[in-house]
């Protein structure tokens, strides 16, 4: 298959690989997240059962440093959000991440998957809210009142992703399919790729520090640091639209 010789919508999945630039940690680096702390500990709705304050001190750890000062966009970032501005069709940007990096650096209605760190979430009434403080069990929810049942607005291991159908809608009616910055092993993510090149008949680039578990799956790969890659690939797709 060959590259689109003409605008197309894009669907964009972008993982932890797209912010470690950004002073972020990974998860599945051998310095990651999850070489420091079991899944089974912090990030799953039983280890939420059995222990709150751990999960909960887990994620304040987290928001804390999404929220330092030196925590930023990068280029990477920037250039999905010109992509998103100058491209001509539809640049849906997916991200498996749960922080803001990509609205901070211009994207627009980017669709979290995996929840948003800086939101809370009330298991009674539904509520979700923007949250930047600590959060404990006794946070009350400020619309129904009740306590002990706010919770990171994040998807645990367990759980359904977010927004699945308009995620699987635009990767069986896209043109490009670009996977940035992912392990290619955690699904639903993991088969995007199948599900844009066979379902949506999409070209497939994969820009990744190194080959993803799903490597062999793209049409094309590219490999190196997001902050060189994201802003070449995008200066070449505009480049293309406008010979």
């Amino acid at each position: 298959m060959q590259f689109p010789d003409h605008p197309v919508p894009i669907v964009v999945l972008t993982g932890a690989g797209i912010s470690k630039e950004s002073g972020l940690d990974t998860f599945r680096d051998e310095d990651g997240i999850w070489s420091k702390v079991r899944i089974e500990d912090v990030a799953t709705p039983e280890a939420f059962r059995r222990d709150p304050e751990r999960v909960m001190e887990f994620y304040n750890h987290r928001r804390a440093g999404l929220l330092d000062p030196a925590v930023h966009p990068n280029e990477a970032h920037k250039a999905l959000a010109r992509l998103q501005e100058s491209w001509p069709e539809e640049v849906m940007v997916v991200t498996q991440n749960i922080d803001n990096l990509h609205e901070r650096g211009g994207a627009k209605d980017v669709v979290h998957m995996h929840g948003e760190l800086l939101k809370v979430r009330c298991e009674a009434c539904g509520n979700i809210s923007e949250w930047l403080e600590d959060l404990t069990i006794d946070t009350p929810c400020f619309v129904c009142g009740s306590v002990g049942t706010k919770r990171p607005h994040v998807v645990w291991f367990g759980e359904m992703p977010l927004h699945m159908d308009k995620i699987e809608w635009a990767l069986t009616h896209c043109g490009l399919f670009v996977s940035i910055g992912t392990s290619g092993n955690v699904y639903p993510a993991a088969g995007f790729v199948s599900m844009a090149r066979l379902r949506g008949k999409a070209y497939t680039i994969e820009l990744n520090l190194e080959p993803s578990e799903g490597s062999s799956l793209f049409h094309e790969c590219r490999h190196g640091q997001a902050t060189d890659l994201v802003p070449a690939f995008v200066d070449e797709l505009l480049m293309r639209n406008a010979a």
